[in-house]
C-alpha cells in the first residue's frame, strides 16, 4: 500500500476526505464505530492517551504526576503540551468547545433542580 501512495502522491483532496468523513460524524457512537473500523486498537489507545492527558496538562499538573495517574508516558505528555503550545490549535479548540457544552449542560441541570426545589 505504501508503495501504491507513493505513486499516486500524497495531495490535499485525499486528507480531506477523511477529514470531512470525521465532520460528518454526529454522535460519539458514531465516532466509536468510525474509529473501530478505521484504526488498529493500539493506535485508538494512542489517540485515547493524546486526548486524556490534555486537561491535566491545561491544569498545570506536572507531567510525572500526570504519569502516576494515567499511567501515559511523559513522552507522550510531553508530545501533548507541545501541541498545545505550538500546534495548529486543534486540541484547544476542541477542549474548549466541549468545556463549553459541558457547562452548558450543567447551567441547564442547575435551573431544572433550582425550579424543583421552589415547588
Amino acid at each position: 500500500m505504501k508503495a501504491r501512495l507513493s505513486a499516486i502522491g500524497k495531495n490535499e483532496d485525499s486528507d480531506h476526505g477523511l477529514y470531512a468523513a470525521i465532520g460528518a460524524i454526529t454522535t460519539p457512537e458514531e465516532a466509536k464505530r468510525f474509529f473501530e473500523d478505521l484504526c488498529t486498537p493500539t493506535e485508538i489507545q494512542a489517540m485515547v492517551d493524546r486526548w486524556r492527558v490534555v486537561a491535566f496538562i491545561k491544569a498545570g499538573i506536572p507531567y510525572r504526576q500526570i504519569y502516576d495517574e494515567t499511567g501515559v508516558s511523559v513522552t507522550t505528555i510531553g508530545r501533548v503540551a507541545r501541541c498545545l503550545m505550538l500546534g495548529e490549535g486543534g486540541y484547544n479548540l476542541i477542549y474548549q468547545r466541549l468545556e463549553k457544552k459541558h457547562e452548558n449542560v450543567n447551567k441547564v441541570k442547575n435551573s431544572h433542580s433550582k425550579k424543583r426545589s421552589s415547588k
